[in-house]
C-alpha cells in the first residue's frame, strides 16, 4: 500500500510512532510523538502478559479515535507481526540493511542495543515513513497457502538431507544397493533397504525373492532389470566388515523409518495445498501458466499474494523477485550485481516456473536458447526468462486473466519482439 508522499499528512494520519525490536522471548518497543518526543519506553515478554501490557499501553497514549499507531519492524511476517496487525497497529517493515542505516543515524559510534534500536526505527518512522509502503495482510486463504507452500518446502528440504545421509551410510557397508537404484527420492529404494538391509541377507535371499520385489514395486523394466539382478548377486563382493555392516545397517533402516514418515507427510501437504489452491480465487490466472503443473502455481501465489496495489508495475514485483539486477552508478563506474535483497522463496519459485515452461512454450524455449547462445550461464539464462514471465505475469494478475499463448504471440509480433524472428527460424 503506498503511503503519503508528503511529510506532513504522513505524520498527522498516526499519534504515535513505534519502534519494535523482536526478539524469541523478548521485544523492546519505542514510540515518539509528530515532534519527536519519546513517550513509550517499554520491553516485554513474549506471552500473553506482555502483549496485554503492550496493549494497555498503547490504549492510553492513543485512546480511540485520536489517531493510529504505527509501528516499524524489521521483518514482514511471523506471530509478532501479525499480532501488531490485530491490534489495529499499521505495520512498515524494514530490511536488514535499511535498518542497520538508521541505526548508524542514530549511533555513529556503532554503539548497538535493543532500545537503541527500537529508538531508531521509531524516529526513522516519523521522519521518513512518507516514503515507505505500508504491509496491508492478505486474505486468510491466501495466507494459508503460503504458509503450507513454506512449509512443505521446509519437509522437502529435510527428507533430501535424510536422503544424502542414507546414501552415506549405504556407501559405508553397501555400496552395491546405490549401483542398483538411481531415485533415492523414490519410496521403492527405501523398501529394498528395509527389505535387504544388508548384503549378506540380499545374497542369502536369493534370485526369486529378488524377482518378487522388483515386479511388486514395478521395477522390472527391460533395460534396467538384468542389470540390477547381476549387481545383487555380486553384492557381497565388495562391502563393508562385519562390525561395520551390524552398525551402519541399524543406521540405515533408521533412517529409512524417518524417510518413510516424512514422505507420507508431505504428501499429506501437497494434498492440502491442492485443496486450498482450488478454493482460491486467483487459481486460474496462476494455473494457466505453461509447463508449472500444481506444484509451482500455488508457491507463485502464495508469494505474490492477491493485493493488486501491492506492486504498481511490472518492475516493482521483478525486483521483489529477485529477477531484476541491482545496478549500481557512480561517474564513469557502471556495476550490475545480483540482487540480494529480495523475497528468496518467490525466487526459487520463479526459477522454476523459467525452467518448467521450456518444455511447453515455444517462445520460452527460444528465448532461453538466445541467452545461452550469447554466452549466458544456465542460471543467468532463466533469471532472465523469468524475468520475462514476470512481466507478462503482472499483467494477467492485475486483469485477473488466464495465459493466452496466442494473445501473446499477437504482442509480441505487433511489437516487432526479436523472438518472433527466432520462433521462426526454429520452425522452418
Amino acid at each position: 500500500m503506498n503511503t503519503p508522499s508528503d511529510p506532513s499528512a504522513f505524520q498527522d494520519q498516526f499519534a504515535l510512532f513505534v519502534g519494535f525490536d523482536w526478539a524469541s522471548d523478548h521485544h523492546d518497543l519505542v514510540g515518539v510523538n509528530r515532534q519527536g518526543q519519546i513517550l513509550l519506553d517499554l520491553a516485554i515478554d513474549d506471552d500473553a502478559e506482555g502483549w496485554s501490557q503492550l496493549r494497555r499501553c498503547l490504549l492510553e497514549l492513543v485512546p480511540a479515535g485520536a489517531g493510529q499507531v504505527a509501528v516499524a519492524v524489521e521483518t514482514c511476517n511471523g506471530p509478532s507481526f501479525e499480532r501488531l496487525l490485530e491490534m489495529g497497529c499499521a505495520v512498515f517493515p524494514l530490511n536488514p540493511y535499511e535498518a542497520k542505516q538508521y541505526r548508524g543515524r542514530k549511533s555513529p559510534s556503532g554503539a548497538k542495543c535493543d532500545r537503541l534500536d527500537a529508538w531508531s526505527f521509531a524516529d526513522a518512522l516519523r521522519s521518513d515513513g512518507h516514503g515507505w509502503r505500508q504491509l496491508l495482510p492478505d486474505d486468510p486463504l491466501t495466507q494459508e497457502l503460503r504458509l503450507l507452500c513454506r512449509d512443505e518446502v521446509r519437509l522437502i528440504e529435510q527428507r533430501t538431507a535424510l536422503v544424502l545421509q542414507l546414501k552415506a551410510t549405504l556407501h559405508e557397508y553397501y555400496p552395491a544397493v546405490l549401483e542398483a537404484f538411481e531415485d533415492w527420492v523414490s519410496p521403492n529404494a527405501w523398501a529394498f533397504v528395509r527389505q535387504f538391509p544388508t548384503p549378506e541377507q540380499l545374497v542369502r535371499a536369493g534370485k526369486r525373492r529378488w524377482e518378487k520385489f522388483l515386479h511388486t514395486h514395478r521395477l522390472s523394466r527391460p533395460e534396467h532389470y538384468a542389470r540390477r539382478l547381476e549387481i545383487f548377486a555380486q553384492a557381497q563382493h565388495f562391502s563393508g566388515g562385519g562390525a561395520v555392516t551390524r552398525a551402519k545397517s541399524r543406521l540405515a533402516l533408521a533412517l529409512v523409518a524417518q524417510l518413510e514418515v516424512l514422505d507420507k507427510q508431505v504428501k499429506a501437504y501437497r494434498l492440502a495445498i491442492e485443496e486450498r489452491f482450488g478454493q482460491h480465487p486467483d487459481r486460474d490466472i496462476f494455473g494457466s501458466l505453461p509447463g508449472i503443473g500444481s506444484k509451482i502455481a500455488p508457491r507463485l501465489l502464495g508469494e505474490i499474494g492477491t493485493i493488486r496495489q501491492r506492486f504498481s508495475d511490472a518492475q516493482a514485483l521483478q525486483a521483489y523477485a529477485g529477477t531484476a539486477p541491482l545496478t549500481k552508478q557512480s561517474g564513469k563506474s557502471r556495476h550490475v550485481l545480483f540482487r540480494q535483497a529480495c523475497n528468496k522463496h518467490l525466487r526459487v519459485a520463479v526459477h522454476f516456473l523459467a525452467d518448467l515452461s521450456r518444455a511447453k512454450c515455444v517462445w520460452a524455449a527460444v528465448y532461453y536458447d538466445r541467452k545461452k547462445d550469447l554466452g549466458m550461464s544456465h542460471q543467468a539464462a532463466l533469471r532472465c526468462l523469468g524475468q520475462r514471465w514476470l512481466k507478462i505475469l503482472w499483467k494477467m494478475w492485475q486483469t485477473h486473466a488466464p495465459y493466452d499463448e496466442a494473445l501473446h504471440t499477437r504482442n509480441q509480433t505487433q511489437h516487432g519482439s526479436w523472438i518472433v524472428s527466432l520462433k521462426q527460424e526454429v520452425a522452418c
